[in-house]
């Protein structure tokens, strides 16, 4: 079982593509307007999107931009344009894959199953480079510019799951559920470990380099420019 996010403005074929997907023992959520979806996204990643291109708030295109900066969720995009330039321009934005409507539940499972697959057997790279910072999954080690860095577990485990994502917001509740296993707790935890990790990196709040906190959203991990 998936945890699949369906984004589409009509109600209709919204309810159509919950019923399939409930009936393949999937958990649905849903959202009829790219801001509710970005949202959901942020706060609460599934583990796939179907993303309507044809959204009353939001070119789909520029949607599908917003969902790639802050997530690498598997993305299937529903297209009523059976045209291979525009496909090939929304593969080649970070959808992962499409359908062009109308399509049938079948296929809908389909390509949905196939996208899941993907994402389960990829495998997870085990040594990390953001710019001149270097983790060592395996190692449980981390250098900046050639110099190993003294990070608590935790620290390490929150700078390996941001960078795992860099240059992608990350949500403060995404980090306490997948860094800290907790459903809910202070956001105060979050900033005192991320105020160490700046002051390891040689870094402040106030003058960043590697972590940017993004007010009201999470945190980025991106190499300095």
């Amino acid at each position: 079982m998936a945890t699949v996010l369906v984004v589409e403005d009509d109600d209709f074929v919204r309810s159509a593509m919950i019923r399939e997907l409930d009936r393949r023992n999937h958990a649905v959520r849903s959202a009829g307007c790219a801001l509710d979806a970005l949202r959901e996204i942020a706060q609460s990643p599934p583990d796939a999107v179907i993303l309507d291109l044809g959204l009353p708030d939001l070119d789909g295109s520029e949607a599908l931009r917003m969902v790639r900066g802050i997530s690498d969720v598997p993305v299937i995009v529903a297209t009523a344009r059976d045209d291979e330039a525009e496909i090939v321009r929304l593969l080649e934005a970070g959808a992962d894959d499409y359908l062009v409507k109308p399509f049938s539940g079948d296929h809908l499972g389909a390509r949905l199953d196939a996208v899941l697959r993907r994402a389960r057997s990829a495998p997870a790279p085990q040594t990390l480079r953001v710019g001149e910072l270097v983790i060592d999954v395996n190692r449980r080690e981390a250098a900046l510019e050639g110099a190993a860095l003294s990070l608590t577990r935790r620290e390490f485990d929150l700078l390996a799951y941001l960078a795992a994502r860099a240059d992608r917001v990350v949500a403060r509740k995404e980090l306490l559920a997948e860094v800290w296993q907790q459903s809910y707790g202070d956001d105060q935890t979050i900033d005192v470990h991320l105020s160490w990790l700046r002051r390891k990196l040689g870094e402040s709040a106030s003058k960043p380099r590697y972590l940017h906190t993004v007010r009201g959203v999470g945190v980025m991990l991106s190499a300095p420019r």
